[in-house]
């Protein structure tokens, strides 16, 4: 039921579009290192300085009316017009011969990785390629799953993930659900990042102009930085086929569509009303597709998501602020037996060598299980974005969002409704320097 599902969307997407998108195989980008390289290592990274703003819309109705709306703040910061320094990082990767790789990054950028404990290490990881078929993959690194959440951060045509990724696949770590009306229920930790700790096994097979893709995936569910913090693992599976058109690497052209499953278990020490560790199934699962070839590209993807799904903050209030009455602290939300999907359909164009454009569309439809209808949220984005690639290791980047949300089972005298309706469009400005 569930593959029929991702089977019938990835088609009504792939009809919407006879345009391009980046088609690099990222698991064998980020997890190996070509042949043709000498053995030894290379230091490496990449900063992006950015400006982002929108109109700072107060909260329009119910507790926290006038303070500070979380969506639109600029994060990590409490700020709706700031300058930020979105990533600096710092890596170093290479091979001891053909069989063994490694890659090491680290980030030291103000964002949801370390905001909360510092400047963390996001990917240890070493590659064995001895069994024919069949590289091994072990230490911390980015998950086989969607391609915008495997794709390098440097890579990206775009500064702000979609709704679906971020908020589905962008894993916010806290102790509760958040139910308590008098704890912030902060996070414990950095974001995910899209990583994990644990053992892959992968592969890419050519065919003449055809590759296929796998990858197998046991990991702690729990983020980086930390071991796991309960006995259950995280599964993944990862299916993709692409017909190469030419290029190398990351500006590889050809048409690609890929699958992914993954499921584990989260653990809370309080949730729903209870007190004392408890385990939620988290569940994902989606298809997309690829395509770049000579001055076009194009994506389209879509995400399911059963069990634990991040449900906002209280009264889209920043995370710890106070109620305007003082009886109510806000605080990340989490339910904890829920549904949710999302969708999203791109394109670009080459202007020049030097010049893309793009545009994006992208919806997320939040709590959407039948037992209470009254939580459902929807979130829709229209993005326009254009690069300006001043050299090949420095490029500007500009995008505006138009964003709204709504409640759709509920009355626009419905404080939820007059809250979303606050929603403000982003603008953002990026300057990355790769070295």
């Amino acid at each position: 039921m569930k593959f029929s599902r991702i089977a019938s969307s990835l088609g009504v997407i792939a009809l919407c579009t006879s345009t391009s998108v980046i088609s690099a195989d990222w698991l064998s980008l980020q997890g190996t290192e070509p042949l043709t390289n000498e053995p030894g290592g290379k230091l490496w990274g990449f900063v992006q300085a950015e400006y982002a703003q929108t109109d700072g819309t107060p909260i329009a109705a119910g507790p926290w009316a006038g303070q500070t709306a979380a969506f639109n703040r600029i994060a990590p910061s409490k700020s709706t017009d700031t300058f930020n320094i979105r990533r600096a990082r710092l890596g170093y990767r290479g091979k001891i011969n053909d069989n063994i790789n490694y890659f090491f990054l680290t980030e030291f950028g103000n964002n949801g990785i370390t905001v909360t404990d510092g400047p963390q290490l996001t990917d240890a990881s070493v590659t064995l390629s001895y069994i024919e078929g069949a590289r091994i993959r072990i230490g911390q690194f980015k998950v086989p799953q969607s391609n915008e959440a495997l794709k390098a951060a440097h890579a990206a045509n775009w500064i702000n993930f979609t709704n679906a990724t971020n908020q589905l696949l962008q894993e916010r770590f806290t102790d509760e659900d958040g139910s308590r009306p008098d704890f912030a229920n902060p996070l414990n930790g950095p974001v995910s990042a899209f990583r994990d700790i644990g053992i892959q096994v992968f592969n890419t097979f050519t065919q003449g102009q055809r590759e296929f893709t796998y990858a197998v995936m046991v990991g702690n569910g729990n983020g980086i930085a930390r071991a796991d913090n309960n006995s259950d693992k995280e599964y993944y599976v990862y299916l993709a086929t692409e017909q190469v058109f030419g290029g190398k690497r990351a500006k590889r052209q050809g048409f690609k569509v890929y699958t992914w499953y993954r499921k584990g278990k989260r653990s809370l020490d309080f949730a729903n009303g209870i007190s004392g560790e408890q385990d939620f199934d988290r569940e994902r699962y989606g298809a997309g597709f690829t395509y770049r070839q000579n001055k076009w590209r194009a994506a389209g993807e879509v995400i399911f998501a059963d069990g634990m799904i991040f449900g906002g903050t209280d009264g889209a209030a920043l995370p710890g602020a106070l109620s305007n009455a003082e009886d109510r602290v806000a605080s990340f939300n989490y339910l904890t037996d829920n549904q949710a999907f999302g969708w999203q359909i791109e394109g670009g164009y080459q202007v020049t060598p030097t010049l893309e454009v793009n545009v994006r569309y992208d919806e997320l439809h939040r709590a959407t299980s039948d037992e209470a209808p009254a939580l459902e949220r929807k979130f829709t984005t229209l993005s326009f974005s254009a690069q300006y690639q001043f050299t090949k290791t420095v490029k500007a980047t500009v995008n505006y969002e138009l964003r709204d949300a709504e409640a759709p089972n509920l009355g626009p005298e419905a404080n939820p409704s007059k809250i979303l309706s606050g929603m403000d469009d982003r603008i953002a400005l990026q300057m990355l320097v790769k070295f």
